[in-house]
């Protein structure tokens, strides 16, 4: 998969971000660079923050017994991230059904001005008491419907591995 060749301003316009850090030195590995896995929690901790914007905070899941189950993922790297860099994560919805959610995060290094990688998700809503998936919650059916909507009416198109459906 070639990577998108979207320009940065436009992936910027998906304001507002769902997750800015500071990349601390103690994630650096052998290479100097963040080490991959590193990539990968990002992705994780603002995902978190893109459900609580849904509703899905961690009180409604303890009130709840719910949660949400990744089912798949497809990163791409595309640039290094060093130690002390800034960087920021967009969320662009693509796709839902009754029980999955598709998206694209962008990790942006902000302290080079450069896309450093992007994660395609699917994601589900969980009935935690049978460890199922289940239909997302109204409120957050509606959010993600917005979103999508939101989302087909931009002038570029996603950058999507053909794998993953909603």
């Amino acid at each position: 998969m070639k990577p998108p060749e979207i320009p940065l301003e436009k992936i910027l316009a998906l304001e507002p971000p769902s997750l800015r850090m500071t990349v601390p030195d103690a994630w650096r590995d052998d290479n100097g660079h963040m080490n991959v896995r590193w990539y990968i929690a990002i992705f994780d901790d603002a995902s978190d923050a893109l459900h609580a914007d849904m509703g899905l905070t961690p009180e409604y899941h303890r009130r709840h017994d719910s949660g949400t189950f990744d089912l798949e993922h497809h990163v791409q790297f595309l640039s290094e991230v060093m130690p002390g860099e800034r960087v920021a994560v967009y969320v662009r919805y693509v796709a839902q059904s009754a029980k999955r959610f598709q998206y694209v995060m962008f990790l942006v290094n902000e302290t080079r001005g450069k896309l450093a990688a992007t994660l395609e998700c699917l994601n589900a809503f969980a009935d935690l008491r049978v460890r199922r998936t289940a239909p997302w919650p109204e409120v957050a059916a509606a959010r993600i419907a917005a979103g999508v909507e939101a989302s087909g009416k931009l002038d570029w198109e996603p950058p999507l591995c053909g794998a993953i459906h909603a």
